[in-house]
């Protein structure tokens, strides 16, 4: 698997570089964004780190061209601001992860393995909840009458609920599997994340993905004469 890292800190990009060839993968390494987009369309990676901040094209116009480029192309994010307008931009753009600097490499590689294992998995699994179907393989929703195509960390999340739907799921819970730890920063994430599913799952009247306040979150399958408290 190739690998893509956009890093304009000489050195810690060397650092990730290098961490990164340690742990099985082929590394290419760009030091700003122009450089990383003339990389990526040379030799195509399977998933690319992108710094945020980098002289010539910052991460977000890079991202943003990636994914006009090759729409499945997963991606994550590394920066040293924990803004949530940049949190919330760069989920937008479609990142499956957004980590904050200054942070452990081991950290970048387990993340790099979850997100590959997932992306390119070969077994065509159908999750179904009310009238709803997440096609996990090809990151489709189809609930009522939408058709929205997700994020990997959008599909892996709705998976997560509809396995458990009709418990509560403490945010803990939520962070720890599907992000892999519980950290405050990532918690933000996971509630922009869950705003754009109950976007996304707002036509289909016999779901409620709601809060439960102090606790965490609940998937209801709802039944007939049942509606939304949302």
């Amino acid at each position: 698997m190739r690998v893509l890292i956009a890093e304009d800190d000489r050195d810690f990009g060397n650092i990730l570089a290098q961490y990164v060839t340690i742990s099985g993968f082929d590394v290419t390494l760009a030091r700003d964004g122009k450089e990383a987009w003339e990389e990526f369309n040379r030799e195509r990676p399977d998933i690319c780190v992108l710094d945020v901040m980098m002289p010539e094209m910052d991460g977000f116009t890079l991202a943003g061209k990636i994914k006009q480029a090759v729409p499945e192309m997963p991606f994550i994010f590394l920066t040293a601001r924990s803004l949530k307008e940049d949190i919330v931009k760069g989920l937008r753009l479609g990142a499956d992860d957004y980590i904050t600097k200054p942070f452990d490499p081991e950290v970048l590689i387990l993340r790099i393995n979850n997100i590959l294992k997932r992306a390119y998995s070969t077994v065509n699994d159908e999750y179904h909840i009310s009238k709803s179907v997440l096609r996990f393989n090809t990151l489709e929703l189809i609930s009522g009458k939408n058709k929205e195509k997700l994020t990997l960390k959008e599909a892996q999340l709705l998976r997560y609920f509809i396995l458990n739907k009709n418990k509560i799921l403490t945010r803990e819970d939520i962070l720890t599997e599907i992000w892999g730890e519980d950290d405050y920063f990532l918690g933000r994430s996971m509630d922009v994340f869950i705003s754009r599913l109950r976007k996304y799952l707002s036509d289909d009247k016999g779901i409620d993905l709601r809060t439960v306040r102090g606790t965490g979150f609940i998937l209801e399958e709802l039944k007939e004469d049942e509606s939304p408290q949302g």
